[in-house]
């Protein structure tokens, strides 16, 4: 009996062919084959939003391989990926293909390895027409309020510009932000800190309030804290209370969908769309020596903390034999996904626990390498025993004052001996405090005011937003990275070293979309829409009734803006600079282009003057003319080196030139990402050992 499974990437076929045997044959959709038109709607909002499916032209030989396939096959099984996204990919493959919509055709598996795959195609199933409803109905949600929005945006503020249900409120968390932050007014107060010496050791306590206990709330200014510094510098510092105990530190869960992306960041300086891409390709398979092509990890689209029991076994037999018994907890250690979350899969971990990252460092990249290194190291620490550590409190009185130091050290050092989360402050952490005992006298060796100011919360940063858009429920874990790289590609934001900041166009979307679709991207709103797409895909809810409901508000408050604002556009206010336009003297002003940003004459069309941001000038001249050089941006996002003189001077470079010239052919020298010079000439031998990545 002649058998073909159909999963959605062909990298994955070569490790599933191996695990299912001479039976199966394997091919790959290579994604979505059919999709709504880009050239309309596409949905016929009268007739019950029936939706105008049309394949994909760019799929047409895929498709018509797939069907010339399947008719010398006895039984057809589609295995795209275990979410709604693949279900539907699952669902279009059924009816292109003219496969029986009732047979049980459909598999999934959690993890490319033999015990899942087998255990997937031995137990197929039906395609779960709620979960392919759950994913249409938010398509056609987005689709609504991106072809509605988006020419609305054209004619009030300028083309080009989009607008869309999730990443419109995610601009707004960005944008509410930045305006706490230009409202705040610091308050300056001020603080106490005395060094102190114990046994040779010293260490820090800070004034808390008088000897009787009470707290000093608030030291105003410099000369209340002078006051106080002038009656403690005579004084006799006593240890008149110390409290030791014990506090234990539970690990952090495995990684899920949004956790990872955050960590990532954290950790690695990833973005979320770079992590997705690694953690797909960790999925599907590397080929590992002795092995071959082996899934690395589970499936990476997941906000489930569920772990299988074999996998919990097979932790706990590693952490027994490589750190001792001591180092697993009293009781296994189950966690608790949160109640919305769809729990279709595991958590995000390790497919083989003995595969150790160290040993596959060679057959992996460097980006691959460091993310399997944290997927595995986070999984493993979570099963382990907590951490615990001996905590100090002293109280030390000091005249009419009290002051206080905490401190710890660490008595088993349990799960941080392989892991420790990161985190997105920057505060600082206690240190062990030197042996004291009540009644102790301490030395004074230095005490100091110190003037602080109240801080406005600080700007989101990629991590941060993404626990922001979780925990107000908003958008799902899988659409995280493609909601940053949206709203960053459509210049309504920019980075500032790690922080998100709106720019000038980002904060007219944002009043423009609040004063007139305020309830469609208030929050709340938003996450409640999310909570009934979800109440979709468990058969709880109607999707066309769902939809009809919220297209109806929509389409209202599109309408009215429409006849508020006719004849009507929005200025987006620029950025002057000091640059000085030699053309006709007017200050240059900041403009954002297809290729990025750039100086420009603010009297256009008069005056056409335009220059290359100052940051990216490049003080090495063009090799070929002598121009300047300036920092570019390709048409697939790629930075590159460019001459000011283009198109007189075609050079370009995808680094900065160094001034010197190859020793073995004589090429241009640039510098690579990682600061080391290579020969542009692709045919120099010192090419085919040096590698610059």
């Amino acid at each position: 009996m002649r058998k073909l499974l159909i999963v959605e990437s062909p990298s994955k076929i070569k490790s599933i062919k191996k695990y299912l045997g001479s039976d199966f044959d394997v091919m790959a959709s290579m994604g979505h084959i059919r999709d709504l038109p880009k050239s309309k709607l596409g949905i016929d909002v009268k007739n019950n939003f029936k939706l105008d499916y049309t394949n994909m032209p760019d799929k047409k030989d895929v498709i018509k391989k797939l069907k010339d396939a399947v008719a010398d096959y006895d039984a057809v099984y589609l295995a795209t990926d275990p979410d709604r996204e693949g279900e539907a990919i699952a669902w279009h493959l059924a009816q292109i293909l003219a496969l029986d919509m009732s047979d049980k055709n459909r598999v999934t598996f959690n993890e490319i390895t033999k015990s899942a795959v087998t255990a997937g195609v031995n137990a197929p199933r039906e395609l779960d027409i709620d979960l392919v409803d759950a994913q249409q109905a938010r398509r056609v949600v987005d689709r609504l309020v991106g072809y509605e929005l988006s020419p609305f945006l054209w004619k009030k503020v300028k083309s080009g510009l989009s607008a869309g249900r999730v990443q419109s409120v995610a601009l707004r968390l960005i944008v509410e932000r930045e305006r706490e932050i230009e409202k705040f007014v610091p308050t300056e107060y001020w603080s106490v800190e005395a060094k102190l010496l114990s046994e040779r050791k010293s260490f820090i306590a800070r004034l808390y309030g008088f000897a009787d206990g009470k707290k000093i709330e608030l030291i105003p200014n410099e000369n209340e804290a002078n006051t106080i510094v002038n009656a403690l510098e005579s004084a006799e510092y006593t240890v008149t209370e110390l409290k030791k105990g014990k506090r234990t530190r539970q690990p952090a869960p495995p990684f899920i969908t949004s956790t990872l992306q955050q960590e990532a960041s954290r950790k690695l300086g990833f973005t979320g769309q770079k992590t997705m891409r690694i953690a797909q390709q960790l999925y599907e398979g590397i080929e590992i020596p002795n092995f071959g092509v082996t899934g690395l990890i589970t499936y990476m689209r997941t906000d489930s903390l569920r772990i299988s029991e074999e996998a919990r076994t097979a932790a706990k037999d590693y952490i027994t034999n490589k750190y001792g018994e001591k180092y697993l907890p009293e009781k296994p250690r189950y966690f608790k996904t949160k109640g919305n979350a769809q729990d279709a899969h595991e958590a995000i971990r390790p497919t083989v626990i003995g595969l150790e990252p160290e040993t596959l460092k060679a057959s992996l990249s460097n980006d691959q390498y460091k993310l399997y290194k944290l997927i595995w190291e986070r999984f493993i620490a979570s099963l382990m025993a907590a951490c615990v550590h001996n905590t100090v409190n002293a109280d030390i009185t000091a005249g009419d004052y009290l002051f206080k130091a905490s401190g710890y050290s660490v008595a088993f050092d349990g799960f941080t001996t392989l892991y420790v989360e990161g985190k997105d402050d920057e505060s600082a952490d206690e240190v062990a405090l030197p042996e004291m005992k009540k009644g102790d006298v301490v030395k004074l060796k230095e005490l100091k005011p110190l003037q602080h100011f109240t801080q406005p919360l600080p700007r989101y940063t990629e991590p941060t937003l993404i626990k922001a858009l979780e925990e107000n429920g908003i958008g799902r874990p899988s659409t995280y990275a493609s909601i940053l790289s949206n709203i960053l590609n459509r210049d309504y934001i920019e980075r500032e070293k790690k922080s998100l900041k709106p720019t000038n166009l980002g904060m007219v979307i944002v009043d423009l979309l609040v004063e007139h679709f305020n309830k469609i991207f208030d929050i709340k709103f938003t996450a409640g829409l999310e909570t009934k797409l979800d109440k979709i895909a468990t058969g709880e809810l109607d999707w066309i009734k769902t939809i009809s409901t919220f297209y109806d508000d929509f389409h209202k408050l599109h309408k009215k803006a429409e006849t508020d604002l006719d004849g009507k556009r929005v200025k987006v206010p620029v950025t002057e600079t000091d640059v000085i336009c030699e053309k006709c003297g007017s200050r240059m002003v900041v403009r954002t282009g297809r290729f990025g940003k750039f100086l420009a004459c603010p009297n256009y069309p008069k005056c056409r003057n335009t220059k290359p941001m100052p940051e990216d000038e490049v003080k090495q001249p063009c090799p070929k003319c002598g121009a300047k050089l300036v920092k570019k941006i390709s048409k697939k996002g790629k930075k590159f080196y460019g001459c000011s003189n283009y198109p007189e001077c075609d050079f370009a470079a995808p680094g900065i030139p160094t001034g010197e010239t190859c020793k073995e052919c004589g090429g241009i020298l640039v510098k690579g990402a990682r600061g080391r010079a290579y020969c542009m000439n692709a045919d120099c031998p010192t090419r085919k050992t040096t590698k610059e990545k």
